[in-house]
């Protein structure tokens, strides 16, 4: 924006803003819209719902990157040093939410376990007697 004039610049800016609210009211209709507190009983599907927030939200971060912090009047060696890493920050939330639910899931998998190895020991000291799992279990 350094080669625009004044009212030039503040025109740009003022249109930048005019789109981010517009994005901005978008992202908040359709989140209440999707949950349901708009029309009560009317929830999105999240295979629907999800993307398009997320659609909206990465428009609105390239928008703020570009027009704002000066991207698009830089050359292309220097965008891409900055935009490339990016890929590789949105890799890395990728795999930790990945790894967390595989965590979760996993969780689950040991509290079952546990659960069932406790009513197995409750049998056990009902009858008086340990079947041999329950003994090596202790």
């Amino acid at each position: 924006m350094g080669h625009l004039e004044y009212s030039e610049a503040k025109k740009v800016v003022v249109k930048g803003l005019f789109i981010l609210g517009v994005v901005t009211i978008a992202e908040v209709l359709i989140a209440l819209l999707g949950n349901g507190h708009i029309i009560h009983g009317f929830k999105m599907a999240k295979i629907i719902f999800y993307p398009i927030m997320i659609v909206l939200s990465l428009y609105k971060a390239y928008f703020i990157v570009y027009e704002f912090m000066h991207m698009r009047y830089e050359i292309k060696g220097l965008a891409m040093s900055v935009l490339l890493p990016t890929l590789l920050l949105v890799w890395a939330i990728i795999a930790f939410f990945q790894e967390g639910n595989s965590w979760e899931k996993r969780r689950e998998q040991i509290q079952q376990k546990n659960m069932e190895s406790a009513h197995e020991v409750q049998q056990s000291n009902e009858t008086g007697m340990l079947d041999d799992r329950t003994y090596h279990m202790q």
